[in-house]
This record gives C-alpha cells, structure tokens and sequence, in this order.
C-alpha cells in the first residue's frame, strides 16, 4: 500500500501542463506576476542587504537568477535569496485555510531548477500548480500547530514536489524529495512573535532546503517514505494532520484557485480593518483631528498576529505589518497603505502614533475566522459614533481583486526595490509573464532590469 507520501509523488510525475484545469493554470500565474513584484520590491526590505551579504561571501558560480539583480547564482543560493525577498514585505498570496503562504516557497525553489534545466514556460507553470496545490493540502490538512511557521513547514513540500516535476524525476526519487524536504522542515513562529528580522527569511530557507531535497534525490540520496502518517511523521510531530484530507480530490481539485491575492503590504489579518478604516475615512472624510478614540474588534486569531501594543522601537517595519492599530492609523491619515506606507520614515511619523495610540483592540471570543471579520468604531470629537463591519478579506473570492488591480499593484513594487523598473520595462515584464505559457526557455526571462 502506498504512503501518503508515495501518492503525491506519483500524482507529480504523472501529471501534465495539459492534465490541469484552466482554473488553476491561471491561478499560476495570476501569482507568479504577484510574487514576481513583491519580491522585487523586497529585494530592498529591511534584512535583505544583510542576507545577501552572506550568500554572496560563500557563493560559487551558478545558473540561476536572482530577481531585481544581474547575478546568477547556484540554484540553492539563489532559492535562498529570492524566497527571502519573496516574504519580505508580507505582500505575497496566502491560502487562508492553511494559514500557508504557498507562492514564495514553491516559486524561488521552481525558479532555480527552471534556470538550471532551461525549462519552458509550461514547464514552470506545471511545477508551480502542483507543488503550490501541494503546500495547500499539507496546510489544510492539520488541525492545529504547535508552534511552527506554516509557509515554511508545509512550503517546503510544495517546493521540493516543484523542483522534482522540473528535473523530471521519477516516483521513487520524487517520494524521496519530499521524504528530504520533511528531514528539513523548520521555521518556528517564536520569530514573528519577537518581530524579528528571520521572520521574512524563513520562506527563503524553505525554498532552499526545497530545492536541496531534489537535488540530493536525484543522487540517489534516499529518506523515508512515510512522511505524513509515520509513528514519527510529519502528522505526529507538526500537529495532528489527517492523510485523507491531504490526498482528498487529488488531481481533481487543485486548492492554489483558492489562494488570496494580498492588497496591502501587511499581515493578512489587518486587511479588513484597514479597509474598514477606509470606508470611513471616505464616507465621513475624516482626519486625524476629527478622531476622539477608536476600537478595532476582531476574532482572538487575528488578535494573536496583530492585536499587541504597536512598538516600532526594535524592527519598525515588521511591527508596522504585524500591528492592527498601525494598519488603521495610518490608513485613516494617508489614505492607503502601500509600500510607501511600511518605510520606517513613514512609521516614526508623530501623527500617525499618536493617533494609534487612540485605537484600542477588543477580541471577539465568538469569531471563529482567521482573517475576517472586523469590526471598526470611532468615536469623534464632535460626539459622531461612526461604525463599519468588514466581512471578507480583501483578494478573497468573496472580494477579488481585477487583473487590473493585480498589474497596478507590479507596477507600485517593481518601481521600488533595489533596481526599479521603468514604466516600460514594467510593461514588458507584464506581458512576458502573461504570456509565460509560450517561452521555450524561461532561463532569464525574469532579468527584467536588462530589457
């Protein structure tokens, strides 16, 4: 009888470009150009300069391409780094039933292995939907956490299923990759919890050990074959999963249709209250001065990544993206929150502290929802009390976002970073994405810079 583990890996080398439905071939790429730009505008994030530094002080020549930047880098290196960039901003697609962030692991890990292997573009399309499909079931399929970080724990599956679809391996060599990815699943959230910096390079050390497991596969390096349901296995000691959630409509239904498209560069969970600030902001016309006091409610999950005292003393730009109370204070003085708004001149800015300072959190115990819905009250000077309720997360299919709102947001992160992108090479890069599906040989075709 095959092992959890066994199906999967059959399921990835049987399965074609042509196998998979329009539906999740779209979704593909819908957050290949998604995560494309938020890595690019990450390249430049607080952190990323000093891992950079590192992998560059050890590095060998290589094949692969590391976004926003001219070098290539061996395939390990440059999944490090771009799986780095990838989560830097917290801007990237989530699939919110796993609570996994499945684009910035499986994509670096992809991208290597498809500039290794000069692999073409439905190749690559192929290796994403089935190893993001992957990192969603493997999410959710646990019923519950002992305190690891999801996106690296489970994206490390997705990862190492891609990068094997790409060098073709075989069942059993498939079945070992995934078996090496479980030997290296890691992250814990005790680095989210001290906002520190690791937090935005865990997905980058998932894609790594992603991109290492196929690798030392395809060498013959072999692991255990019972990932999932072994007395020792991933189900055991990550958190209670079940295998028949995971292997449910296998090849029937991929769950990356379902992955939510980030509209703010924040934790998913202020999405709704930032835009609960923004429809009061822009029906009432209200400014900092008009605010007396403010409660934002939410569910006790959201409460846990964004509910504590806002503090930008040690790492200013993680606590803006991990603070409700930010989210809504800036959002009511500037009017958005975009890249600009998670810049540490931004966030020193008095005004915007100072209102936060008004905004109290109140956990609903009865909300059983992970990132919605949110409540927002606000009482103002002149005795107004003004309330919204926010009920679906932004880029959800409740409340999607166009293609429209998609390449506006590419353009808003490629022209930061690093190395920004003019309006035409962001154009270019637009239309080489979408078109990806019909590029014989992706091998940098994401040097955007170079166009």
């Amino acid at each position: 009888m095959e092992s959890a583990s066994q199906t999967l890996a059959l399921h990835v080398v049987r399965t074609g470009y042509d196998d998979l439905p329009a539906s999740a071939i779209d979704a593909a790429k819908w957050f290949l150009l998604d995560t494309i730009g938020v890595a690019w505008a990450g390249t430049g994030a607080p952190g990323a300069d000093a891992l950079r530094r590192t992998v560059l002080a050890d590095r060998a020549g290589g094949d692969c391409t590391e976004i926003g930047s001219d070098r290539r880098l061996p395939p390990t290196s440059a999944a490090l780094l771009n799986g780095m960039y990838a989560g830097a901003l917290d801007f990237d697609g989530v699939y919110e039933k796993g609570s996994v962030h499945p684009d910035i692991v499986t994509l670096p890990a992809a991208l290597a292995i498809a500039d290794q292997q000069h692999a073409s573009g439905r190749d690559l399309l192929t290796a994403l939907t089935l190893g993001n499909d992957i990192s969603c079931r493997s999410g959710g399929a646990m019923n519950g956490n002992r305190g690891w970080f999801n996106t690296a724990t489970h994206g490390v599956f997705g990862g190492a299923a891609a990068a094997a679809k790409l060098l073709r391996l075989d069942a059993d060599q498939t079945a070992d990759a995934l078996g090496l990815a479980f030997s290296q699943a890691a992250g814990s959230q005790q680095a989210l919890v001290e906002k520190s910096l690791v937090k935005r390079m865990l997905s980058g050390m998932a894609a790594r050990a992603a991109v290492f497991a196929a690798l030392a596969a395809q060498q013959g390096v072999s692991a255990p074959k019972e990932v999932f349901e072994g007395p020792f296995g991933f189900h055991t000691l990550y958190g209670d999963g079940a295998c028949d959630a995971l292997l449910d409509g296998l090849g029937e239904r991929y769950e990356n249709v379902d992955t939510v498209t980030k509209k703010y560069p924040s934790c998913t969970a202020n999405h709704v209250a930032i835009e609960a600030a923004l429809a009061l902001r822009d029906t009432h016309g209200l400014t900092v001065d008009d605010i007396d006091r403010a409660t934002v409610t939410i569910s006790p999950f959201m409460d846990g990544l964004v509910g504590g005292p806002f503090d930008p003393a040690d790492n200013p730009q993680v606590a803006a993206q991990f603070s409700v109370q930010y989210s809504v204070a800036c959002t009511i003085l500037r009017g958005r929150l975009g890249i600009a708004e998670i810049q540490e001149d931004v966030i020193a800015d008095p005004s915007i502290n100072a209102l936060a300072q008004k905004i109290s959190v109140r956990v609903n115990e009865d909300w059983p929802g992970k990132f919605a819905p949110c409540g927002l009250h606000i009482r103002t000077v002149d005795g107004r009390n003004l309330d919204h309720h926010a009920a679906h997360t932004p880029g959800s299919p409740e409340n999607p976002m166009s293609l429209d709102d998609l390449k506006e947001k590419f353009r808003d992160c490629t022209a930061s970073g690093v190395r920004p992108l003019s309006a035409a090479q962001c154009d270019r890069a637009i239309e080489t994405i979408m078109g990806i599906e019909d590029v014989a040989d992706v091998s940098g075709v994401f040097a955007f810079q170079q166009s």
